[in-house]
């Protein structure tokens, strides 16, 4: 039986990249989550005014990858010190979000938080959220798979 895990960790396009290498990851999707209007765009994100964060939805087998290596993924791919932005990208729409799915993943994902705050890995204090997830809205098609699709990247 397949698990479910989102993250928000800044543009969705890397993020969803990071989390496609690993093994165990069957299928991840780009969206829009956490926020108060329904069905948004990129547009209406992007305007600030939906509340929305970019996010990645990781559908994985647990028998193959552990929610906390997932965690642990979204830890190293972003700078989760960073409010409201990523490296260039500036927004509420890039902010550093796990949404749990189960009460087991939030407290994993509170656990793992602590860790992280304990070995001071990072210089600043963490400002990652751990909230309930919201629906999740897919983004267009064009920003599945991004990567795949085209070159370039995101500003972190």
């Amino acid at each position: 039986m397949f698990e479910v895990a989102t993250f928000a960790a800044g543009c969705f396009w890397g993020v969803e990249d990071d989390f496609l290498s690993v093994t165990g990851v069957v299928a991840t999707r780009v969206g829009y989550c956490g926020g108060h209007t329904d069905s948004p765009t990129y547009h209406d994100v992007c305007n600030h005014g939906t509340g929305h964060a970019e996010a990645v939805e990781v559908t994985f087998d647990p028998l193959k990858v552990s929610y906390d290596k997932l965690l642990n993924v979204f830890w190293d791919c972003h700078d989760p010190t960073q409010l409201n932005r990523q490296g260039h990208d500036v927004g509420d729409q890039y902010r550093s979000a796990v949404f749990y799915h189960t009460e087991e993943q939030h407290q994993s994902a509170l656990a793992s938080r602590a860790a992280m705050e304990s070995t001071h890995a990072f210089r600043r204090p963490i400002v990652t959220q751990i909230v309930p997830v919201t629906v999740f809205w897919e983004a267009e098609a064009y920003h599945q798979k991004y990567h795949q699709k085209n070159s370039g990247g995101c500003g972190f």
